[in-house]
């Protein structure tokens, strides 16, 4: 059982990851300054290392602090960063 949570965790967060990096490429250069974030390129690193990390490593192998590390940074942009980025480029809501 604890097995298929963990396969189901990973597979998820890994999701999450890709999922955060093609958000993160997608979105304009000037909306990242707009929302008092890091820079696009920025959070492509962070979004795409995030990813190639969450690939790489598993949550119980010998770098699992990376595979943690990642899912960290993969989670902040977008719990923090892409909703900031899309109220920003939608415009105040009347």
């Amino acid at each position: 059982m604890d097995a298929w949570v963990m396969f189901v965790a990973y597979y998820a967060a890994l999701v999450m990851g890709v999922f955060a990096f093609a958000h993160a490429l997608s979105q304009r250069a000037d909306a990242y300054t707009a929302a008092e974030r890091m820079t696009k390129p920025a959070w492509l690193g962070i979004t795409g290392g995030g990813a190639f990390a969450l690939l790489l490593f598993h949550p119980f192998s010998a770098g699992g602090i990376f595979w943690l590390a990642a899912l960290v940074a993969v989670t902040v942009y977008v719990v923090d960063v892409r909703p900031r980025l899309i109220e920003v480029q939608r415009g105040p809501r009347w």
